[in-house]
């Protein structure tokens, strides 16, 4: 692969990056977006957890940013399973995301996870990709806000 590169700049594809740098470019990414969609809704992140002696046993993480919660990592351990917790935790994220102005939500899930959960919670699916050897990435979303 050749590209002419302006001095003083390097290339390189990393396996690892530092979380700063990969923090870097959604800096810059922001920066951009501002500048075509002033003072639209900030990244920011979402956590809801559940914990034991301090350890986490699951919980969700996501982001938020103009409008949306993306619903990045969700899981309980077993033993939480099938007693209405994940439901509460879905619910408490999607009452922050909309005190935080989201009007939505979206998540992606494989076809061996959790598809059906998030339907049952008022996920629709909105698309779909194949992912061999197991199974497809179904992607789903849901509206938070009237409107």
């Amino acid at each position: 692969m050749h590209m002419d590169l302006p001095p003083g700049v390097t290339f390189a594809i990393e396996d690892a990056p530092a979380s700063s740098d990969a923090e870097a470019l959604a800096w810059g990414l922001e920066a951009f977006n501002d500048l075509a969609w002033p003072g639209h809704q900030p990244w920011q992140t979402l956590g809801v957890f559940l914990r034991r002696e301090g350890k986490v046993v699951g919980g969700l993480a996501g982001e938020l940013y103009a409008g949306w919660m993306f619903i990045k990592y969700f899981v309980l351990e077993d033993s939480l399973r099938r007693h209405g917790i994940g439901r509460a935790v879905i619910a408490a994220a999607e009452a922050r995301a909309l005190e935080r102005g989201c009007h939505s939500a979206w998540v992606d899930t494989f076809s061996f996870q959790a598809p059906e959960f998030y339907r049952k919670q008022g996920y629709a699916e909105f698309g779909r990709l194949p992912y061999p050897p197991v199974g497809e990435r179904i992607f789903l979303r849901k509206r938070l806000a009237p409107g």
